[in-house]
């Protein structure tokens, strides 16, 4: 019950009257009830929110009655102290990155619920997943010190950890979610604000960095009034990209709550533009996954023109090609009034939430196809996942541990020793020559930036349609050097300006792992292709080469054939490992899978 207090350390001569007058001289909540036992009490208040105040102005203030300092936490039976525990006087301008990473570090966070209040700083319930891990995190960050604010860490009621026979009766029915404990919905206008939704799907805006200032406001009271009125968790990535000319910010709440925080973090862009006399116009612009803008998009552009005609807006979309293996987000422009700017904002995230609402359905209807996935927002959680600043080893993205990320499968990078993998490309035998370029020197380039080998192959024959080109390189090499490819192919016209570059690739896979990429009755085959839209196919009846491997042939544009090939990659390896495993055990695995 998250309004009750403990005060410890009291003198025998001190009085409910005592405790009642320095909460009054504080300028505190009024307590509704004072138990007085001998050296302590317990203190009841009308709801969290009081009782959080109290703390946030005594606990480890050294605040004395009749001369003794007084100690005051949250009173939790020792029975009930288990995995959970409450964090105040966090910074208000502290990243929520940064708050996830120094959680992680004490073990396996289940669930991270912001909790609204009064007070200037922030305040979270952390739920861990071993009593274990709470107990260190409790001990580690008590008197946690960042810039010159000092964490204050308390247990508060774990239900789960109550005996069996207890349970029924603490959570009786017909209790108000005060008295049940249950956290107050944060500023995602959920309740569990930064992890206790998987399908989180935060609003991405990108503004100029001269209006940052504007939106932060003095001492953060701008930015601080945008997240109170709008129920919203707002992160301004002020130190990515230095030097950039544009900062991202990430609104977390309801869709209704982003829409609001977007109209507000607008109309101070364009108040302060007025101020400071800024003739350009001032645009929206949102950032999304490029696996989800297709969708947007629509069959011939028809989603995107319904939405222009629907808002009276005009938008653009940033080309595909200015993507990066670190960066995978593209910029949609939506030009127009304020107000038509935040109709449009309205129907192009609900297009956006549809389509990543959809991954997520599908990567749990089928997670042995994303192996070592953990289902979680905010993937895109932490909000920044997907920017270069948030890189690790070889430029590779950082993803949250406890994050799940739909969309991160198709630029997964093994983190192991790189394994040397082999793609064969078909690309028009008229792009040849453009691809070769002068005296060779573009593909040499594309392989220098690549870190590949690109050969073209042979012609086949007379008239063929297609060359093949062999890359051999690393995972990353091969997203580098495919994309350099299809960009390439993009830009010199080999495909019309609203045509989709779609190649096919063959890659090969033991013949003892055929029958895995088929799987029963082509049931993983088939849902390879539902998940990452490339056409996946396993010719029947191949003969095996010289080191007993067979094709798999994949078609799609780019994206859906990284999917694939990674998808199919992993299978490949599990099969490896599989038969690793029954060598080493004595056995030996069948020759080929059926």
């Amino acid at each position: 019950i998250m309004n009750k207090l403990y005060v410890g350390n009291l003198s025998p001569s001190v009085t409910v009257e005592d405790l009642k007058e320095l909460f009054e001289k504080r300028k505190l909540p009024v307590a509704e009830q004072v138990f007085l036992k001998s050296g302590y009490a317990f203190v009841d208040f009308s709801d969290q929110n009081s009782a959080i105040q109290v703390l946030d102005a005594l606990d480890g203030k050294c605040e004395t009655v009749h001369g003794q300092v007084i100690v005051i936490d949250y009173s939790v039976p020792k029975n009930l102290r288990s995995r959970k525990i409450q964090i105040r006087n966090i910074p208000p301008h502290l990243q929520w990155e940064v708050l996830d990473g120094l959680l992680a570090q004490y073990g396996t966070v289940e669930n991270v619920e912001q909790v609204n209040t009064d007070t200037e700083t922030a305040v979270v319930n952390v739920t861990y997943s071993t009593k274990e891990e709470a107990k260190e995190a409790i001990e580690k960050l008590s008197e946690h010190q960042f810039e010159d604010y000092c964490f204050k860490v308390s247990y508060i009621m774990d239900l789960d950890a109550a005996p069996a026979a207890q349970t029924p009766r603490s959570r009786r029915g017909g209790r108000s979610s005060r008295d049940q404990g249950t956290p107050q919905p944060g500023p995602s206008g959920c309740y569990g604000g930064l992890r206790s939704r998987p399908q989180d799907f935060p609003l991405r805006m990108l503004v100029p960095t001269q209006f940052v200032g504007a939106i932060i406001g003095k001492e953060g009271l701008t930015i601080k009034n945008v997240t109170k009125q709008t129920q919203s968790k707002v992160d301004i990535h002020r130190k990515e990209n230095a030097g950039a000319a544009e900062k991202p910010i990430s609104i977390h709440s309801t869709p209704e709550g982003c829409s609001a925080a977007c109209r507000m973090i607008l109309e101070i862009m364009h108040k302060e533009a007025n101020e400071t006399k800024t003739t350009e116009d001032i645009p929206l612009k949102i950032l999304a996954h490029n696996c989800l803008v297709g969708r947007l998009i629509g069959k011939e552009g028809r989603n995107l023109k319904k939405i222009e005609e629907d808002t009276g807006t005009r938008i653009t979309i940033s080309s595909f090609l200015d993507i990066t293996i670190c960066n995978q987000e593209r910029t949609i422009v939506v030009k127009g009034s304020l107000d038509n700017c935040c109709r449009a904002e309205k129907e192009v995230t609900k297009k956006l939430r549809e389509a990543y609402e959809n991954d997520v359905a599908a990567n749990n209807q089928h997670p042995h196809l994303m192996p070592g996935m953990n289902l979680n927002t905010l993937g895109f959680l932490s909000g920044m996942p997907m920017l270069p600043a948030a890189t690790g080893p070889r430029g590779v993205p950082h993803m949250p541990t406890a994050g799940y990320n739909p969309f991160f499968v198709s630029i997964h990078i093994p983190q192991q020793a790189p394994e040397q993998e082999v793609v064969y490309l078909f690309i028009p035998t008229q792009a040849v020559g453009a691809l070769i370029g002068k005296k060779g020197q573009h593909i040499k380039q594309l392989a220098h930036i690549a870190a590949a080998s690109i050969k073209i192959a042979p012609a086949e024959g007379p008239d063929m349609p297609t060359r093949k080109v062999i890359i051999t390189g690393t995972a990353e090499a091969q997203f580098k050097a495919q994309g350099q490819i299809y960009r390439k192919l993009k830009e010199d016209n080999f495909f019309s300006p609203k045509e989709e570059v779609k190649l096919e690739t063959h890659i090969k896979v033991p013949s003892s792992a055929a029958g895995r990429v088929i799987g029963k009755g082509g049931k993983t085959v088939t849902e390879l292709q539902n998940l990452t839209s490339a056409e996946v196919i396993v010719p029947r009846d191949q003969t095996p080469d010289e080191n007993d491997e067979v094709f798999v042939k994949i078609s799609g544009h780019f994206f859906a054939s990284q999917t694939a090939q990674r998808k199919i990659r992993e299978i490949v390896q599990q099969v490896r490992q599989q038969e690793q495993k029954h060598q080493s055990g004595g056995t030996v695995s069948p020759h080929h899978a059926k």
